[in-house]
């Protein structure tokens, strides 16, 4: 070609072409994707903003086809992170899928938050408190009757306090290959495999 700002716009024109023609498949909003933690996440260690990896647990199909392959690397982060308390309040642990890989192309995505809550306090607490109270009373009856039995009582119910203020923190650990769901909140474009 004699014009090379024109050998620069067909080039530029077939490239549009070439890429306007690759396949691509939409995963709409509300797509589930199923990943499987590759790294333990705990709310003593973990704050908001920890990035985490995970791979897809599950391929994830549109139409009968695999668009996103099972074991495809993901990327996400902490969103909330609150440890538990001593003798109240259950931790939470929130997490946020940010992006997948698939076939050399990385996927920006915007999910759905899936949190996690630890177990309560209460239960554990009545029993560690109750079962104090309840011990004292009996040693206090055997030593010194009534009286003992009221004082007794009022020292196990301490002793129980105590231990369930020591032990009293309840956090969660979520282990490696936890399976989370995250819901698709925006729809994706996806370059199909070939």
């Amino acid at each position: 070609m004699r014009n090379p700002l024109l050998a620069f716009a067909l080039l530029g024109f077939l490239t549009t072409a070439s890429q306007a023609a690759e396949p691509t498949a939409t995963l709409p909003a509300g797509t589930v994707v199923h990943v499987r933690l590759s790294q333990s996440l705990d709310t003593r260690r973990d704050r908001p903003g920890t990035p985490f990896v995970a791979h897809l647990a599950s391929p994830v199909m549109r139409d009968g086809k695999v668009i996103l392959e099972r074991g495809a690397l993901c990327r996400g982060h902490v969103v909330e992170s609150k440890p538990s308390g001593r003798l109240k309040g259950r931790a939470v642990l929130r997490l946020g899928l940010d992006s997948i890989q698939s076939q050399g192309r990385t996927y920006t995505l915007v999910t759905s938050d899936p949190a996690f809550a630890g177990k309560r306090h209460k239960k554990r607490n009545l029993v560690l408190i109750g079962g104090g109270a309840t011990t004292g009373a009996a040693i206090g009856a055997i030593a010194g009757g009534g009286v003992g039995a009221a004082v007794g009582a009022g020292a196990g119910a301490v002793a129980g306090t105590t231990g369930a203020l020591i032990t009293g923190k309840r956090n969660l650990h979520l282990a490696p290959e936890t399976r989370v769901s995250f819901a698709l909140r925006e729809p994706v474009a996806i370059h199909a495999p070939a």
